[in-house]
């Protein structure tokens, strides 16, 4: 029996974190399958780019931010009055961190409520509304700093590890209401967050050790297309030769 994937076309997406790195690979991945996409960023000048290259009229955005109340209100507004209603979350707004005791605590709070805070957020909204219709699927963009826990990265890794705990607790609560929830896990990505040069990261792509955006992007596609009896619990992408360390 054949099996039956997921199309994509007239889904409708809310994609956090859409206008940089992974978040606007996707964006432009999924936006050429014909999903009804909706993403925020906090900056309107990115924003404005990342529409554009999605080179798709049924994509939309707005300046948010996901550390907040009110960003989240804003953002599930435009999403109820844009796209009337949520089929999948693809959640990968996240920012970068120091050591705790090298940062401010309004810093690593900042990024407390931004990686992990506003990722949970957004997930309760979606789910008060895939309920309602009778389904869905949330993807969460995590990080394999989880499993590695490399020096300099305690703060990251702390969101990174809440968001794995959270999203393979919360699919045992809500598999009954026909949602599905997954995490894909990147290795190093060549993207706004890493603290190197531009050249260094072409010579990490190049030399294997770091892996491009569109690349985490199809993975994303490849978890969100399966057919709706398989749920791809946790999805591990890595360079081929990943630091560890």
């Amino acid at each position: 029996m054949a099996i039956e994937h997921t199309r994509l076309r007239g889904k409708r997406v809310l994609l956090t974190g859409g206008t940089t790195g992974i978040g606007r690979a996707t964006l432009q991945l999924l936006a050429g399958e014909g999903a009804r996409i909706l993403t925020f960023g906090r900056h309107q000048e990115a924003l404005d780019e990342a529409l554009a290259s999605a080179n798709n009229n049924e994509v939309v955005g707005i300046t948010a931010d996901s550390d907040t109340v009110d960003g989240i209100e804003a953002v599930y507004t435009a999403v109820d009055e844009k796209l009337g209603g949520i089929d999948m979350l693809v959640a990968c707004a996240a920012v970068g961190a120091e050591p705790i005791h090298e940062m401010a605590n309004r810093d690593w709070r900042y990024v407390i409520e931004t990686n992990l805070v506003g990722y949970l957020a957004c997930a309760k909204a979606a789910i008060e509304r895939m309920e309602r219709q009778g389904g869905g699927h949330l993807l969460f963009v995590g990080s394999i700093s989880t499993e590695i826990k490399a020096e300099g990265e305690s703060v990251y890794s702390a969101t990174k590890a809440g968001i794995q705990a959270f999203a393979e607790t919360l699919r045992k609560e809500v598999a009954d209401k026909n949602i599905r929830v997954s995490v894909v896990q990147p290795g190093s990505v060549d993207t706004a967050m890493q603290e190197c040069t531009a050249d260094e990261k072409r010579e990490a792509v190049a030399t294997q050790h770091m892996l491009q955006a569109e690349e985490v992007a199809d993975a994303i596609h490849f978890i969100l297309t399966r057919s709706p009896a398989c749920d791809i619990v946790n999805l591990r992408i890595e360079p081929r030769i990943q630091k560890t360390s």
